[in-house]
């Protein structure tokens, strides 16, 4: 009767555990599975919040390229592509517009792939104004780099950053042609380029000193405390960092990109030695972060203070890219044929014949109007107003310089290139250059 009662009991109590189950062992798996799921979000998040390390350029533009015959604009162009496709590719991916963990809790990655982007953006915006004949490739390359960094929802930005390398994959292989599609002789946009990207490093330069609010401190930067933005705040201080840690790494490729196509520019108005030297302050800014954190401490403490360390490089670039903008402005442009650089119909009177091929090779100083021309008539030439019947040509400009004839219009007027007022930042329109 004993066994008979105990099987009894045993039957009913497994019959009232299936009618009546217990959940209280679920939360154990679910426990495991989380913790599980946060090491994996944890090492993950490690692993793509680090920066890439700066490319060797000619491997990249060589692939780029298939083995095409290099035309003027080939190496800046695979170079603004292979940038580009860094932040694809690297990874990870694109981690700016993440919804999902891990990418949602980083914050490092996201401002370095902006830095990354405002300086593809600059570059894109000038590459029009550099290349000869159409480019409607490059037009809509732009036109693609210049949305918003933060969309997810198609279009995503990824998505974007796919039809901009399309677009500068067709420009590259109509440079292989070797037709008529290349980038202008005599650095024609280089200069307004470079005066975009020296505001911007301003801009960047104020953002990084902010990180400290006593004027005592910036005095050796030769950074003006009185138009510094207000401090930053101490969890944003390590996305500046990183965002001008971006900058930099995108500004050194395509700066070595763009020496490559204009070597002959460069050595003409002696400013190889300056370039290099722009170059070798992007790649000290490069130098590895021994710290797991961005540090902001001060003076000579205990800790260091990177932001500071930081702004000391990005002012020096920015001080020697207005030095090249500025010697490129005032350089005599390289001469070209005839055939590739039609000149324009000036606003001389009919009397006075043309003078572009002599102001195109020799230093703007106020020429005769006439090689027949006694040294006096050329003189009163120099000296009369535009009222007067002279060549704007002859009219020495501000500088003491004669402006050449075709020259575009300075920034800001109705028929010159329109200043991207969303990015040109420092408060400085770039100048524009002569059209062809």
């Amino acid at each position: 009767m004993a066994l008979t009662r105990k099987a009894a009991d045993r039957r009913r109590s497994k019959v009232e555990a299936l009618e009546r189950p217990q959940y209280g062992w679920i939360w154990k798996p679910l426990l495991a599975v989380l913790v599980i799921y946060l090491l994996v979000a944890l090492g993950l998040g490690i692993w793509w919040s680090r920066t890439p390390a700066p490319f060797a350029l000619e491997p990249a533009v060589a692939e780029q390229r298939e083995a095409t015959p290099a035309a003027r604009g080939a190496v800046t162009t695979a170079g603004l592509r292979a940038v580009i496709e860094t932040l694809l590719d690297k990874p990870g991916g694109y981690l700016r517009n993440d919804l999902a963990p891990p990418g949602l809790w980083l914050d490092n990655m996201p401002a370095w792939e902006l830095g990354v982007l405002s300086q593809s953006r600059r570059l894109a915006r000038a590459l029009p104004a550099m290349a000869r004949g159409e480019a409607g490739e490059l037009e809509r390359v732009e036109a693609q780099l210049q949305r918003d960094s933060r969309d997810w929802f198609y279009p995503s930005t990824e998505h974007r950053l796919e039809l901009a390398l399309s677009g500068l994959g067709a420009y590259l292989e109509r440079l292989g042609e070797g037709g008529e599609v290349a980038f202008a002789d005599g650095g024609r946009g280089l200069a307004p380029w470079l005066a975009e990207v020296a505001a911007g490093l301003d801009d960047l330069g104020g953002r990084l000193s902010a990180s400290v609010a006593r004027p005592a401190v910036l005095a050796d930067l030769d950074i003006e405390a009185e138009g510094l933005p207000g401090e930053t705040p101490w969890y944003r201080v390590d996305n500046v960092f990183f965002e001008a840690r971006g900058q930099a790494w995108a500004l050194l490729h395509l700066l070595d990109a763009v020496r490559h196509d204009q070597a002959d520019v460069l050595e003409a108005a002696g400013l190889t030695g300056r370039w290099e030297m722009l170059v070798a302050e992007l790649q000290r800014s490069q130098r590895r972060l021994w710290s797991p954190v961005v540090l902001n401490g001060s003076g000579f403490g205990i800790f260091a203070n990177h932001s500071l360390v930081m702004a000391n490089h990005v002012v020096r670039a920015r001080d020697l890219t207005r030095e090249l903008a500025r010697t490129l402005e005032q350089a005599v442009p390289v001469s070209v044929p005839e055939a590739t650089a039609p000149a324009e119909p000036t606003a001389t009177s009919p009397d006075a014949p043309a003078t572009e091929t002599a102001e195109d090779t020799a230093p703007a100083e106020p020429t005769a109007t006439s090689s027949n021309a006694s040294a006096s008539e050329a003189a009163e030439d120099a000296a009369a107003t535009p009222e007067e019947g002279a060549s704007p040509a002859a009219a020495p400009s501000q500088d003491g310089a004669a402006e050449p004839e075709g020259e575009a219009p300075a920034a800001g007027d109705e028929s010159g290139a329109p200043a991207d007022e969303a990015e040109t930042e420092g408060g400085e329109a770039p100048a524009t250059e002569a059209s062809p």
